[in-house]
């Protein structure tokens, strides 16, 4: 099924909102990650904090400016999903639902970029144009 443009402008505004409000959380992750301070985060995996940090930065940050670019979307939607239900239900294990619900929202999110890709107005929509195999 061919999609619409009015789809296409959806996942873009989905795409560029969730992954901008992303990076607030990824921001001052990655500032912590790189400042003089020693490195206090909790250690989800047995990694240590600093690698651990690391992950969530790479996810937060990284793959956050992936999915608003629209760039290898799927695969960058991945680490966030990871990390949102690790912060839904490790980090906030024993906190009541409500400090759940933002973690397990922007998972929802990124689940539904991860099902319908990044849409036409996106680099993996432009790169699809440009191939031979596209049938848009």
């Amino acid at each position: 099924m061919k999609k619409t443009a009015i789809e296409d402008i959806g996942l873009l505004i989905m795409r560029i909102g969730a992954g901008g409000m992303m990076l607030t959380h990824g921001y001052p992750k990655l500032m912590r990650l790189f400042g003089d301070e020693p490195i206090k985060f909790m250690d989800f995996v047995g990694i240590g904090s600093a690698a651990s940090l690391s992950l969530a930065v790479f996810a937060e940050v990284v793959c956050s400016i992936l999915v608003m670019i629209g760039f290898k979307t799927r695969l960058a939607t991945i680490p966030l999903m990871v990390t949102m239900l690790t912060a839904a239900f490790i980090a906030h294990a024993a906190d009541p639902f409500g400090k759940k619900e933002l973690p397990l929202l922007y998972f929802v999110v990124f689940l539904g970029i991860l099902i319908f890709g990044s849409g036409k107005f996106s680099v993996d929509g432009f790169s699809n144009r440009k191939s031979v195999y596209y049938k848009g």
